[in-house]
């Protein structure tokens, strides 16, 4: 399963407005609304795009990517947002974003290729092309320019940018946010940069604190790498217990070989928590049991560890919008 960085999910809820119940929408993808905005805690891609369907079905969301991507800050990115800044060139910025973008998200990697006219900055994001999906490719490539314009000394603008699904039903707000013509239906998702753009020097490049910045990024990249052996070891561990109740934190972190407090704090470090990791591995049990249709309700209910299906009906509807019993119609008409 694929993470992005919860701050992706509050900048689209807070670019939403008030069409929407915000609270509620990042309740749905497990952030405490009241919590602090911390870019290094994850949650599941599925469930990012999932809430930016749910959005769309309630507001108009034509231009709801722009306005998202308009609203990143280069402060709110942590260390890889320090490393951008001091960067001594735009084109050096980019290349630390193809390097350590791992730290925002693990469902998108970029690329930095050689192309007539310049150079393109491209989005790779594996995928059904669902709407999610589309919306945020659409939102990181708006991110990809406002983080740019905050170290440019000058105006920028790209020569071109080019989106592999069908235009929505206006482009105006994309073409006036990028200054430069928007291609849909194209072969990549992508923005072209002239050379002389790449080559402009950042306002507040430093070569020192770039040296210090890059170290600290390589050890948090290191300590990623690692990361998927404890997570799915702790998932595997969690839906094995689940037919017995709530799994209890102390208990799945013995049998991984850890202290609960080595296991807490590990988590932590990489933006999960165990409450977290529990509901997910929850939900994505309880789908995958609904899909292969050969349990009830109630025998998927004690399988992801509640104690009476009225309660597992609830905490399902609180995280699809939809009771158990009618995802698994809609299933069936597909």
């Amino acid at each position: 399963m694929g993470y992005v960085t919860s701050l992706f999910a509050r900048k689209v809820v807070a670019a939403a407005g008030e069409g929407i119940d915000a609270a509620a929408m990042l309740a749905s993808v497990g952030i405490d609304p009241e919590g602090v905005w911390d870019p290094r805690q994850m949650i599941p891609a599925e469930r990012y795009y999932d809430m930016f369907e749910r959005i769309a079905a309630q507001i108009d969301a034509t231009d709801l990517p722009v306005r998202t991507g308009a609203s990143m800050r280069l402060d709110e990115y942590g260390a890889l947002g320090l490393a951008f800044k001091a960067a001594t060139t735009l084109g050096a910025s980019y290349a630390r974003v193809e390097r350590y973008a791992r730290l925002w998200t693990s469902v998108v990697e970029y690329e930095l290729r050689p192309a007539p006219g310049g150079t393109l900055f491209i989005l790779h994001r594996a995928g059904e092309r669902r709407l999610g999906l589309r919306l945020s490719n659409e939102a990181t490539l708006a991110s990809t320019v406002a983080i740019a314009r905050q170290v440019c000394s000058e105006p920028l603008a790209p020569e071109e940018v080019l989106i592999r699904h069908a235009a929505p039903r206006s482009i105006a707000a994309h073409e006036d946010w990028f200054g430069c013509p928007v291609r849909f239906d194209a072969e990549l998702d992508a923005i072209l940069f002239s050379h002389e753009t790449l080559a402009r020097p950042n306002i507040l490049g430093d070569e020192g604190i770039s040296r210090y910045l890059i170290s600290h990024l390589d050890a948090q990249l290191s300590e990623i790498a690692r990361e998927p052996d404890l997570v799915g070891q702790a998932r595997a561990a969690i839906a094995q217990s689940l037919s017995e109740g709530a799994p209890n934190m102390m208990e799945i972190a013995r049998s991984l070989g850890l202290s609960a407090r080595s296991f807490r704090r590990r988590l932590s470090e990489h933006g999960m928590s165990f409450q977290g990791l529990t509901e997910e591995t929850r939900r994505d049990l309880a789908e995958g049991l609904l899909r292969a249709d050969r349990h009830s309700l109630a025998e998927i209910a004690f399988l992801t560890g509640f104690s009476e299906q009225s309660a597992f009906t609830r905490a399902f509807k609180r995280w699809t919008d939809k009771t158990p019993a009618s995802f698994r119609k809609e299933l069936s008409h597909r």
